[in-house]
């Protein structure tokens, strides 16, 4: 991600922070996985939704709509929607192609999640610490 994150003030540090630790869950299938694409995109849903509630909170403490936060937590919306649509309602065990597919979407989404997680780290000032 190109640029650098400065937070405007503490509640979009806040903002910024919980995000981070939501994107350092998985967003690989679980232990549990039955296999299913559908279930296998559960944690991409259960992102979003996260990001949904940070951002509804910032907003709520006055936070902008323009703030750099606000931007990330809809970028989350634009890597994840699709693969949602895609594998969402899915319950047929995925043969070896469309594993290779669907694992290919997982894969990019968490490089985005990646980026966002550093970018948010940097900016944050909470670089060196890893989960």
């Amino acid at each position: 991600m190109a640029g650098q994150w400065t937070p405007r003030d503490p509640d979009e540090l806040t903002a910024g922070w919980r995000l981070w630790l939501e994107l350092g869950s998985s967003a690989w299938p679980r232990p549990g996985w039955d296999g299913t694409p559908d279930e296998a995109v559960r944690g991409l849903r259960e992102l979003t939704a996260s990001g949904d509630e940070i951002l509804a909170g910032y907003l709520a403490a006055g936070g902008d709509t323009e703030a750099a936060v606000a931007g990330l937590v809809r970028s989350m919306h634009l890597a994840a929607s699709w693969i949602c649509e895609l594998w969402s309602g899915d319950t047929a065990p995925p043969d070896g192609e469309r594993l290779a597919l669907l694992h290919g979407d997982l894969a990019g989404f968490a490089d985005h999640a990646d980026g966002v997680r550093t970018f948010l780290a940097q900016g944050g000032g909470w670089a060196s610490l890893t989960l």
